[in-house]
C-alpha cells in the first residue's frame, strides 16, 4: 500500500520499464488485471501500452555503441615492480617468502592498474564488472 501525503503527481515510466510489463502481461498465462495490480498501473494504462506496442509507437531504444577513450602510456622510468600485498611473512622465512611478494611474470590474460600513488591492483581478464568496481573503490578510499 503506498501512501501519499502531499499533491499527486502523475508518474513517468521509462519506455523500458513500459515494455517490461507489456511483456509481462502478454507472457503465457498471465492475467492483465494481476499485472496492472503487482506494477500500480490501471488496467487501461496497461491497454493502451499495449496498443502502442502494436502500432509500433512504443519500442525500445536502439542500442548505440559507445567508445570509451583509452590511453596507453609507457611505464615511467623509475617505477618500481608492482609488488603483491599479502599477510608479511613469517620471521626467519628468507629469500623463499620474499620471493612470492614480488610481481608473478605478465600473463597475457592479466590486467594491471597502477594506481599514481604506486598502489597496483592485478586482475584476471575473467573478474566480473561489479567485483572489480568494488576492488576499486576500496583502494581508493
Amino acid at each position: 500500500m503506498e501512501i501519499i501525503t502531499g499533491v499527486e503527481r502523475r508518474r513517468r515510466w521509462r519506455d523500458e520499464d513500459k515494455l517490461w510489463i507489456v511483456a509481462e502481461a502478454e507472457a503465457p498465462g498471465a492475467v492483465l488485471a494481476a499485472v496492472a495490480r503487482r506494477h500500480e498501473v490501471s488496467r487501461g494504462q496497461l491497454f493502451q501500452w499495449r496498443r502502442q506496442v502494436r502500432r509500433g509507437e512504443l519500442s525500445a531504444a536502439p542500442i548505440v555503441p559507445e567508445f570509451v577513450p583509452v590511453r596507453v602510456m609507457a611505464p615511467p622510468a623509475i617505477a618500481a615492480p608492482c609488488v603483491e600485498k599479502r599477510a608479511a611473512a613469517a620471521p626467519g622465512a628468507g629469500h623463499e617468502a620474499a620471493s612470492r611478494l614480488q610481481s608473478p611474470p605478465s600473463s597475457p590474460g592479466r590486467i594491471e592498474i597502477v594506481l599514481p600513488d604506486g598502489t597496483c591492483v592485478r586482475v584476471d581478464d575473467g573478474v566480473g564488472l561489479t567485483a572489480l568496481r568494488r576492488v576499486m573503490t576500496v583502494v581508493r578510499a
